[in-house]
């Protein structure tokens, strides 16, 4: 007989009940747009879930009984499942609480939460609202070096127990739909609350004459001018950060995410990386980088021994997340499945969502014939040609089958 959901991961309704059938959709409201643009023709960000979609897993189910075990370590930390909440900015913008709710719900989950610095509540409240779970704190490097100590330093205080330095967003991408509606929240005065409260970004806004109550906007803007500051970072910098970081920490790992070339996996490891996020920022960047999953697997083959691999981008359910651990990452961060949770439903959504996505990674190992996260690598994957790009993906799908289909000739009826 069918073996019944876990009690701990049955998804939750509105009414704090277990969700039905009918009751399992979140509704059709419309997620605020900061979460949903990316450059120009929005092909990366499209081509993240159409990748993830053209890979399959082969079912080799037959007498895999036993007890199905999603839990796994990240780094330092021992965690439920192989899932994490990936680090999105300015939460204020679809939930007045912000990071609060995400927080308390990573928590009950023993979920990885990652804070960004674009965050819009205190460093410490959402720690606070993180209580025992494990945290990380993703950074966007400023250029004043007493600036960074103190945002590291925080961090580190609060129980944050590693640092993710992100590569690919000294500037917003050029996101068409942001620059049509305008939508730059911090130069509103909203959700800046993470750099208004440090100490010594409260110095820099006095010496610049800018009282953050009574000018919030201002505020806003030379703080966000301080993170997204449009100067990249040297890989000669590095080492001062990690350095910094360490020392700060006693030790405790450092990551950088955005990786998605060999060359550059290489040259993490070689200053001293504890691990990498394989990433394109949701393909909110680059316009036309390739998709995260098209990195993945040539670079877990260069430092995968090397270094922790970890994935984002892309990630919509259970069977994507097997696909990036079958390729080699060890660890999957989500991102817009919670943002969409907490647009429609604040803290309730983001525990329907993420109970949701454990509940059918569970019933996905039971069918798939699984027991054990560590039993997913890459003899599990089996690939045909994408059906999207007239095998644009060739390098990645080297045991691709023949290509036995046409694509469909039609004109634009605009």
């Amino acid at each position: 007989m069918p073996r019944p959901m876990p009690a701990s991961l049955t998804p939750i309704s509105p009414t704090g009940k277990p969700s039905t059938a009918t009751e399992s959709s979140l509704g059709n409201s419309s997620t605020p747009t900061f979460a949903t643009p990316a450059p120009r023709s929005s092909g990366t960000k499209v081509s993240n879930p159409f990748l993830v979609l053209s890979t399959f897993l082969p079912l080799e189910t037959a007498f895999a009984f036993g007890t199905i075990v999603l839990a796994t370590h990240i780094l330092l930390s021992q965690v439920s499942a192989p899932i994490g909440f990936a680090p999105i900015g300015i939460n204020k913008i679809y939930n007045p609480a912000g990071e609060i709710p995400v927080a308390t719900v990573a928590k009950e989950l023993n979920l990885p939460y990652c804070l960004s610095t674009a965050g819009s509540n205190p460093i410490e409240a959402v720690a606070a609202a993180n209580g025992e779970g494990p945290r990380f704190y993703q950074l966007y490097m400023p250029h004043d070096d007493e600036l960074t100590v103190s945002l590291l330093t925080r961090a580190h205080k609060s129980g944050f127990t590693a640092c993710i330095l992100t590569t690919d967003t000294w500037q917003l991408g050029w996101r068409h739909d942001d620059i049509a509606t305008g939508n730059y929240a911090f130069y509103r005065g909203i959700g800046a609350d993470l750099g208004l409260s440090d100490p010594v970004f409260k110095q820099r806004l006095q010496a610049a004459g800018i009282d953050p109550v009574k000018q919030p906007k201002e505020a806003g803007a030379m703080w966000i001018d301080n993170v997204w500051h449009g100067r990249a970072h040297s890989w000669e910098k590095m080492p001062w950060l990690i350095k910094t970081w360490k020392e700060i920490s006693g030790g405790k790992p450092f990551c950088l995410k955005g990786i998605q070339s060999v060359e550059d996996a290489k040259r993490a490891v070689d200053i001293g990386c504890d691990g990498i996020v394989v990433s394109n920022h949701a393909g909110r960047q680059v316009d036309g980088a390739i998709g995260s999953l098209d990195a993945l697997e040539n670079i877990v083959a260069a430092v995968g021994d090397k270094t922790y691999i970890m994935y984002d981008s892309g990630i919509r359910g259970a069977s994507d997340v097997a696909k990036a651990l079958a390729l080699g990452a060890k660890f999957v961060w989500v991102g817009r499945l919670w943002v969409w949770g907490l647009s429609i439903m604040g803290e309730t959504g983001v525990r329907h969502v993420m109970k949701s996505l454990l509940a059918d990674f569970d019933i996905f190992m039971n069918v798939a014939g699984f027991q054990n996260v560590e039993q997913i690598d890459r003899s599990a994957l089996g690939q045909i040609p994408c059906r999207f790009c007239r095998g644009r993906h060739a390098d990645f799908f080297a045991e691709s089958y023949p290509k036995g289909y046409a694509m469909i000739a039609e004109r634009s009826k605009l």
